[in-house]
């Protein structure tokens, strides 16, 4: 009785509409694995290289998640700062060089994006003492950055709040 129920349901699906419920479930569950590659970045920027084999702590260059909620790309001249002097030959740095000459911004690629319904502030994480690696990664190893988890996923989030006894009020996240 339900086979026929299906074989008399799906003909009357056009075919179009059929693609786009597919299509919109494999965006769903592909909205709650692992990514394997960030986007392409301007600048071949080493995190493996700069956390990693330099020890330099996240919070050096991205001081914002100490003040609010975004993490902040160093600027140019943050970079200037040390590539002055240190590897200033490298062809990765010769192109932050004319960026800082030119007195433009580098157009990095966001890694990590949120979805306009979504406030996230970096900042009470980082008071509590949430490593970064929890929700970026051991970025320490990443020659190439490249998400650690979709951020969007919802109940990644909520499982976290709930292990670590955080507010799961949904204001807390949307507003």
């Amino acid at each position: 009785m339900r086979l026929n129920f299906v074989r008399s349901f799906i003909p009357c699906i056009p075919l179009y509409a059929f693609v786009a419920i597919v299509m919109l479930m494999v965006m769903l569950v592909a909205g709650c694995e692992r990514q394997e590659t960030g986007p392409r970045q301007p600048i071949a920027f080493s995190h493996a290289r700069h956390a990693g084999e330099y020890q330099i702590n996240c919070q050096y260059c991205h001081s914002g998640v100490r003040k609010g909620p975004n993490a902040y790309i160093p600027s140019v001249q943050m970079c200037m700062g040390c590539h002055q002097l240190v590897a200033a030959n490298k062809p990765e740095v010769m192109k932050i060089r004319q960026a800082w000459e030119a007195k433009q911004p580098i157009a990095w690629m966001k890694v990590n994006t949120m979805a306009d319904f979504v406030y996230f502030n970096h900042y009470p994480h980082i008071a509590k003492g949430v490593d970064c690696k929890v929700c970026h990664g051991d970025v320490a190893s990443m020659v190439e950055l490249k998400p650690f988890v979709k951020v969007n996923n919802m109940s990644w989030c909520v499982d976290c709040h709930r292990e670590n006894k955080a507010n799961i009020d949904c204001y807390t996240c949307h507003r």
